[in-house]
């Protein structure tokens, strides 16, 4: 039986606030995010994704009281990310609200990361986040960046996919950075490459601009298991309550 897709905000967190931009730059204010946090809930999100934009960069560990604040009521599936680098760290969010970590620069740097997370918590905590751009000098023209988008590591996406796959992630959380805050829609060639190539559960993000951008990475082969979006949501551009009618109504089993 078909898993039903999954409508997933994301808040991204500077200082304090929810912030966007494109493809990783020029950041504004979006608004407070316990706030958007509770409204999403609210709202029919499935799950929510907090990402600490700045914390690798700035090496520090991801906000854990404002992370407490964000998950306070929440009755869905909460993901953190950002200057998650241990176990250390991995516990202390998980035992602060989160139901899942995200881990990106850390498990690049150091891929044991990914087994130690799923064999001391399970692996259906780790979310290995992954922050794709086209490449010419990889085999699947598409390279894996860290440190907030800011690092071109030269290690091929679709290699790292699988290679996350194998050291026991849960999940890929997977962003278009040529695509993020462009609203130009998902990047569906990188998505769908990867969805290919491995069996774990998709998270596709950046890009989305309009309800139909759904609809394109939630159908057909190889498509992606959730979607992620941001400003969309956040600007009230689009509702969860519109997206999920126009999937439903368009042959794509959602969560009600």
């Amino acid at each position: 039986m078909a898993l039903a897709k999954r409508i997933i905000p994301c808040l991204d967190i500077r200082d304090g606030n929810v912030v966007k931009g494109v493809k990783f730059q020029s950041l504004r204010r979006a608004g407070d995010p316990a706030e958007l946090a509770k409204l999403y809930c609210e709202g029919g999100a499935d799950e929510l994704v907090f990402l600490d934009i700045s914390a690798s960069n700035e090496k520090r560990k991801t906000h854990v009281e404002l992370a407490r604040r964000v998950a306070h009521g929440l009755d869905i599936p909460f993901t953190i990310g950002g200057g998650i680098s241990s176990i250390e760290d991995a516990r202390s969010v998980l035992s602060n609200g989160a139901d899942k970590v995200s881990v990106n620069t850390s498990a690049i740097k150091d891929p044991e990361l990914i087994s130690e997370l799923s064999d001391i918590f399970g692996q259906q905590c780790v979310v290995v986040a992954i922050d794709a751009k086209r490449s010419p000098k990889t085999e699947s023209g598409f390279t894996v960046c860290t440190f907030g988008g800011t690092f071109d590591t030269g290690v091929d996406a679709l290699s790292w996919a699988k290679e996350s796959e194998k050291r026991g992630a849960g999940e890929i959380l997977l962003t278009s950075m040529d695509r993020d805050g462009t609203k130009d829609g998902f990047d569906t060639e990188l998505t769908r490459a990867v969805c290919s190539k491995i069996s774990l559960p998709v998270i596709a993000s950046g890009g989305c601009g309009k309800i139909e951008h759904f609809l394109e990475i939630l159908k057909g082969d190889n498509a992606a298991d959730a979607a992620l979006a941001a400003s969309v949501f956040h600007y009230e551009e689009i509702s969860i309550a519109q997206v999920k009618k126009y999937l439903s109504d368009n042959g794509v089993l959602v969560r009600d």
